[in-house]
Protein backbone atom coordinates (compact mmCIF):
# COMPACT_ATOMS: atom_id res chain seq x y z
CA UNK A 1 0.00 0.00 0.00
CA UNK A 2 1.17 3.44 -1.07
CA UNK A 3 2.45 5.31 2.16
CA UNK A 4 -0.56 8.28 1.46
CA UNK A 5 -2.94 5.80 2.11
CA UNK A 6 -1.33 4.77 5.66
CA UNK A 7 -1.56 8.32 6.38
CA UNK A 8 -5.21 8.62 5.44
CA UNK A 9 -5.28 5.67 7.45
CA UNK A 10 -3.37 7.60 10.39
CA UNK A 11 -5.56 10.52 10.40
CA UNK A 12 -9.20 8.85 10.33
CA UNK A 13 -7.92 6.81 13.05
CA UNK A 14 -6.74 9.47 15.02
CA UNK A 15 -10.18 11.69 14.18
CA UNK A 16 -12.24 9.34 15.06
CA UNK A 17 -10.41 8.65 18.59
CA UNK A 18 -10.57 12.46 18.99
CA UNK A 19 -14.35 12.23 18.60
CA UNK A 20 -14.74 9.45 21.14
CA UNK A 21 -12.82 11.20 23.52
CA UNK A 22 -14.57 14.41 22.91
CA UNK A 23 -17.89 12.46 23.39
CA UNK A 24 -16.90 10.96 26.38
CA UNK A 25 -15.38 14.33 28.14
CA UNK A 26 -19.02 15.75 26.83
CA UNK A 27 -20.88 12.44 28.66
CA UNK A 28 -18.99 13.41 31.89
CA UNK A 29 -19.36 16.75 32.44
CA UNK A 30 -23.19 16.81 31.31
CA UNK A 31 -23.16 13.99 34.57
CA UNK A 32 -21.31 16.45 36.49
CA UNK A 33 -23.32 19.37 36.12
CA UNK A 34 -26.80 17.08 36.64
CA UNK A 35 -25.38 15.24 39.74
CA UNK A 36 -24.32 19.02 41.19
CA UNK A 37 -27.76 20.63 40.09
CA UNK A 38 -30.30 18.24 39.94
CA UNK A 39 -33.71 19.18 39.57
CA UNK A 40 -32.08 22.94 37.98
CA UNK A 41 -30.15 21.03 35.65
CA UNK A 42 -33.30 19.70 34.27
CA UNK A 43 -34.98 22.91 35.11
CA UNK A 44 -32.55 25.22 32.36
CA UNK A 45 -32.47 22.24 30.09
CA UNK A 46 -36.36 22.17 29.25
CA UNK A 47 -36.23 26.11 29.37
CA UNK A 48 -32.86 26.67 27.17
CA UNK A 49 -31.60 23.11 25.89
CA UNK A 50 -29.07 21.33 27.38
CA UNK A 51 -25.80 23.11 25.41
CA UNK A 52 -27.20 26.60 26.06
CA UNK A 53 -28.05 25.19 29.82
CA UNK A 54 -25.18 23.67 29.95
CA UNK A 55 -23.25 26.87 29.29
CA UNK A 56 -25.42 28.88 31.59
CA UNK A 57 -24.66 26.20 34.68
CA UNK A 58 -21.05 26.60 34.12
CA UNK A 59 -20.92 30.28 33.79
CA UNK A 60 -23.47 30.24 37.58
CA UNK A 61 -20.72 28.08 38.75
CA UNK A 62 -17.54 30.57 37.82
CA UNK A 63 -19.69 33.34 39.25
CA UNK A 64 -20.05 31.62 42.39
CA UNK A 65 -16.81 30.70 42.75
CA UNK A 66 -15.64 34.19 42.55
CA UNK A 67 -18.45 35.25 45.23
CA UNK A 68 -17.10 35.04 49.03
CA UNK A 69 -19.90 32.92 50.87
CA UNK A 70 -19.23 32.51 54.23
CA UNK A 71 -20.82 30.58 57.15
CA UNK A 72 -23.04 32.22 59.69
CA UNK A 73 -21.20 32.26 63.06
CA UNK A 74 -23.79 30.60 65.77
CA UNK A 75 -24.79 33.62 67.25
CA UNK A 76 -26.29 34.72 64.00
CA UNK A 77 -27.55 31.66 63.00
CA UNK A 78 -30.23 31.95 66.66
CA UNK A 79 -30.88 35.58 66.20
CA UNK A 80 -32.28 34.14 62.71
CA UNK A 81 -33.85 31.22 64.02
CA UNK A 82 -35.48 33.09 67.12
CA UNK A 83 -36.92 35.74 64.35
CA UNK A 84 -38.41 32.76 61.79
CA UNK A 85 -39.96 31.65 64.77
CA UNK A 86 -41.93 34.84 65.31
CA UNK A 87 -42.20 35.01 61.69
CA UNK A 88 -43.90 31.71 61.65
CA UNK A 89 -46.13 32.90 64.57
CA UNK A 90 -47.37 35.64 62.33
CA UNK A 91 -48.51 33.63 60.03
CA UNK A 92 -51.68 32.53 61.57
CA UNK A 93 -53.43 35.49 62.18
CA UNK A 94 -51.59 37.77 59.12
CA UNK A 95 -50.27 35.60 56.23
CA UNK A 96 -49.40 37.87 53.58
CA UNK A 97 -47.59 39.65 55.88
CA UNK A 98 -46.26 37.15 57.68
CA UNK A 99 -44.82 35.98 53.72
CA UNK A 100 -43.49 39.26 53.17
CA UNK A 101 -41.31 38.55 56.20
CA UNK A 102 -40.30 35.20 55.30
CA UNK A 103 -39.37 36.91 52.09
CA UNK A 104 -37.32 39.36 53.55
CA UNK A 105 -35.59 37.51 56.25
CA UNK A 106 -34.38 34.80 53.91
CA UNK A 107 -32.72 38.16 51.58
CA UNK A 108 -31.15 39.09 54.82
CA UNK A 109 -29.58 35.63 55.67
CA UNK A 110 -28.49 35.36 51.85
CA UNK A 111 -26.74 38.92 52.28
CA UNK A 112 -24.92 38.12 55.79
CA UNK A 113 -23.80 34.65 54.09
CA UNK A 114 -22.04 37.28 51.14
CA UNK A 115 -24.78 36.18 48.34
CA UNK A 116 -25.34 39.31 46.07
CA UNK A 117 -28.51 40.72 46.36
CA UNK A 118 -29.00 42.12 42.52
CA UNK A 119 -32.20 41.32 41.24
CA UNK A 120 -34.13 38.07 42.09
CA UNK A 121 -33.37 36.47 39.08
CA UNK A 122 -29.37 36.55 39.57
CA UNK A 123 -29.76 35.85 43.27
CA UNK A 124 -32.05 32.68 42.88
CA UNK A 125 -29.21 31.59 40.01
CA UNK A 126 -26.65 32.26 42.67
CA UNK A 127 -28.14 30.07 45.27
CA UNK A 128 -28.65 27.75 43.14
CA UNK A 129 -25.02 26.68 42.75
CA UNK A 130 -25.05 25.85 46.57
CA UNK A 131 -28.41 24.52 46.90
CA UNK A 132 -29.83 23.23 43.75
CA UNK A 133 -32.33 21.15 45.65
CA UNK A 134 -34.37 23.99 47.27
CA UNK A 135 -34.04 26.68 44.87
CA UNK A 136 -37.20 25.80 43.00
CA UNK A 137 -38.83 26.30 46.28
CA UNK A 138 -37.51 29.78 46.46
CA UNK A 139 -38.85 30.51 42.93
CA UNK A 140 -41.82 28.86 43.84
CA UNK A 141 -42.37 30.98 47.10
CA UNK A 142 -40.93 34.41 45.54
CA UNK A 143 -43.85 33.68 42.83
CA UNK A 144 -46.72 33.88 45.44
CA UNK A 145 -45.60 36.32 47.52
CA UNK A 146 -45.18 38.54 44.57
CA UNK A 147 -48.63 37.46 44.05
CA UNK A 148 -50.20 38.46 47.39
CA UNK A 149 -52.58 41.04 47.40
CA UNK A 150 -54.46 39.35 44.52
CA UNK A 151 -57.71 37.75 44.77
CA UNK A 152 -55.81 34.27 43.15
CA UNK A 153 -53.60 33.22 46.11
CA UNK A 154 -55.12 31.28 48.26
CA UNK A 155 -53.99 30.49 52.68
CA UNK A 156 -52.82 27.11 51.26
CA UNK A 157 -50.48 28.55 48.61
CA UNK A 158 -49.45 31.25 51.15
CA UNK A 159 -48.93 28.45 53.33
CA UNK A 160 -46.97 26.56 50.67
CA UNK A 161 -44.54 29.45 50.13
CA UNK A 162 -43.62 29.57 53.99
CA UNK A 163 -42.90 25.90 53.99
CA UNK A 164 -40.94 26.53 50.72
CA UNK A 165 -39.10 29.78 52.13
CA UNK A 166 -38.18 27.43 55.30
CA UNK A 167 -36.61 24.64 53.37
CA UNK A 168 -33.97 27.29 51.96
CA UNK A 169 -34.29 28.98 54.94
CA UNK A 170 -32.91 26.15 56.85
CA UNK A 171 -30.04 25.12 54.06
CA UNK A 172 -28.78 28.72 54.28
CA UNK A 173 -28.59 28.68 58.28
CA UNK A 174 -27.00 25.49 58.09
CA UNK A 175 -24.95 25.44 55.21
CA UNK A 176 -24.82 21.60 54.49
CA UNK A 177 -24.07 20.44 57.88
CA UNK A 178 -25.64 17.81 59.46
CA UNK A 179 -25.24 18.69 63.01
CA UNK A 180 -25.53 22.31 62.28
CA UNK A 181 -29.06 21.53 60.26
CA UNK A 182 -30.42 18.96 63.44
CA UNK A 183 -29.64 21.81 65.76
CA UNK A 184 -31.63 24.52 63.67
CA UNK A 185 -34.18 22.92 62.74
CA UNK A 186 -35.33 21.96 66.29
CA UNK A 187 -35.47 25.90 66.62
CA UNK A 188 -36.76 27.05 63.29
CA UNK A 189 -39.59 24.21 64.44
CA UNK A 190 -41.25 21.78 61.77
CA UNK A 191 -44.61 23.72 61.18
CA UNK A 192 -45.10 25.53 58.37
Amino acid sequence: MASWIWAVIAVAVVAAVAVVAWQALARRRTGRLRQRFGPEYERTAAAAGKREAEAELRAREERRARLEIRPLPAASRERYAARWREVQAEFVDSPGEALGNADRLVNAVMSDRGYPMDDFEQRAADVSVDHPQVVENYRAAHRIFASVGSASVSTEEERQAMRHYRMLFEELLSDGDPAVAEHDREGVGSRG
